[in-house]
C-alpha cells in the first residue's frame, strides 16, 4: 500500500528527552513508565515502552526518543499512556530506539 505526503504528515513524530523512567511491573509485558519532555509547545507526556531488554530506567533518563505524540491517549494497565515511543525490532524482537544522532531541540517535529 502507498501513502501520500499528505497521510504521513498526519502522523505527528517529535523529539523530546526523557526526564523520568522506572519499572512498570504492573503491565503484561515488561514495560517502563517514561516521563517525556516535548519542549513548551507540547509539554511533558507519559509512556509505557517495552524497552526492558537494552535499557536500564538510567540508562533512558537524559536520552532523547522519537515519538508519535497524536494519538489518543491509552490505558495500559493502570497507566495512561499519551504517546507512542519509536523503534525497531532487534533479531530477537525486543525493541531498539530510534533516537536522533546529535541533540536537537525538544519537540523537533520529524519531516
Amino acid at each position: 500500500m502507498t501513502i501520500t505526503y499528505d497521510d504521513f504528515a498526519k502522523v505527528d513524530i517529535r523529539v523530546g528527552t526523557v526526564i523520568a523512567a522506572e519499572p512498570y511491573p504492573e503491565a503484561r509485558k515488561p514495560a517502563f513508565k517514561l516521563r517525556i519532555d516535548f519542549g513548551p509547545e507540547i509539554g511533558e507526556r507519559s509512556s509505557s515502552a517495552q524497552l526492558t531488554t537494552h535499557y536500564t530506567p538510567e540508562e533512558l533518563a537524559g536520552r532523547q526518543v522519537a515519538a508519535v505524540v497524536n494519538f489518543p491517549p491509552r490505558q495500559i494497565g493502570k497507566f495512561m499512556s499519551e504517546v507512542l515511543v519509536l523503534g525497531f525490532p532487534d533479531s530477537g524482537g525486543s525493541v531498539v530506539l530510534i533516537v536522533p544522532d546529535k541533540p536537537v531541540p525538544n519537540g523537533g517535529k520529524l519531516f
